[in-house]
């Protein structure tokens, strides 16, 4: 099976500025490849690389068998791309901007109409043809962006960000979409700074400073980037908690998510009888605790060193 993908060593430089930083992955025909990670890690310049928009500093990138330095346009006729900002025309109807789209693709005559057909089934805008697409709420208008981003049947498709701005009802419908082209065969490359969507992804690459720094499945990242066994624990306030949990005997590190602190130990027993110690004698009393299973966030905290700036993590 030929990858949809080949990245070796790719670095791309800005001045100074090491925005990509010798990153290297593959992606295999089918797959929902998941590039993850906080905003201003490297993702989008990644996909502007990959999609022949930007030349990389050095290091070589390959997609769908053709060079992204050598042979840029070859690439673009056989990938579909959309981008986190809605990039579609407003004044516009739903039906005019699906037949530019179709035009600037070279789909014409009755395999347009048949193309634009599918789409708006996928997309949910069936009788909505000549609605104004600003007139079309966030959720619609990704869809439609979708729509336009693979009329021309392309064998990958990168999505950057698609659900940025989007409510969770919507996303998961979006997500839904995804999954259907992936079972028709098509790459999607998709990336995104939501941990509940990384879930989705076949294959993550966790990327952070421009640095891969971890590789696998969902599954895979969250029982190998932990090493210990971790303990939940709900108290208040949980700033003045955490500092305590932080000095307690046998936990390595801890952390605040959501409404509770995640603390990473050797031994969960002895680090909950010690926590609970501590707290008592501290006066705060805790609501709950007990063990859990690794999280893709817990697993993006450990390979990061904790540092969680602007992950915009969902609750």
């Amino acid at each position: 099976m030929e990858n949809s993908v080949v990245v070796r060593n790719l670095v791309k430089r800005f001045g100074s500025f090491v925005a990509v930083d010798g990153i290297s992955f593959e992606t295999r025909p089918g797959q929902i490849f998941g590039f993850l990670g906080p905003n201003g890690s490297g993702k989008s310049t990644t996909i502007r690389i990959l999609c022949g928009l930007l030349h990389p500093t050095s290091g070589y990138a390959e997609v769908a068998g053709f060079d992204v330095v050598r042979s840029p346009e070859q690439i673009r006729r056989r990938i579909g791309y959309m981008s986190q900002k809605f990039s579609l025309y407003d004044d516009l109807t739903v039906i005019e901007n699906l037949r530019f789209y179709g035009g600037l693709y070279n789909v014409v005559g009755r395999q347009l109409d048949d193309r634009i057909e599918w789409a708006l089934a996928m997309a949910g805008l069936m009788g909505r043809e000549n609605s104004l697409t600003g007139t079309l709420s966030g959720g619609w208008k990704q869809r439609l962006a979708l729509g336009c981003a693979v009329l021309h049947r392309p064998p990958i498709i990168f999505l950057d960000e698609p659900t940025s701005g989007v409510d969770p009802v919507s996303r998961r419908r979006f997500w839904e979409l995804i999954q259907e082209l992936s079972a028709e065969g098509v790459t999607v490359f998709v990336t995104t700074h939501y941990m509940d969507e990384a879930e989705y992804c076949n294959q993550l690459a966790l990327i952070y400073q421009g640095r891969l720094v971890a590789l696998g499945s969902p599954t895979e990242l969250k029982m190998t980037a932990v090493s210990g066994e971790l303990v939940a624990i709900e108290a208040s306030p949980l700033g003045r908690a955490l500092e305590i949990i932080k000095q307690a005997e046998g936990v390595r590190d801890a952390a605040v998510f959501g409404n509770a602190i995640h603390a990473v130990s050797s031994d969960a027993e002895t680090a909950m009888r010690e926590v609970r110690r501590v707290m008592e004698s501290s006066g705060i009393a805790i609501r709950r605790m007990g063990r859990i299973r690794p999280s893709l966030e817990d697993a993006f905290v450990a390979l990061t060193g904790g540092d969680r700036e602007d992950r915009s993590v969902p609750g």
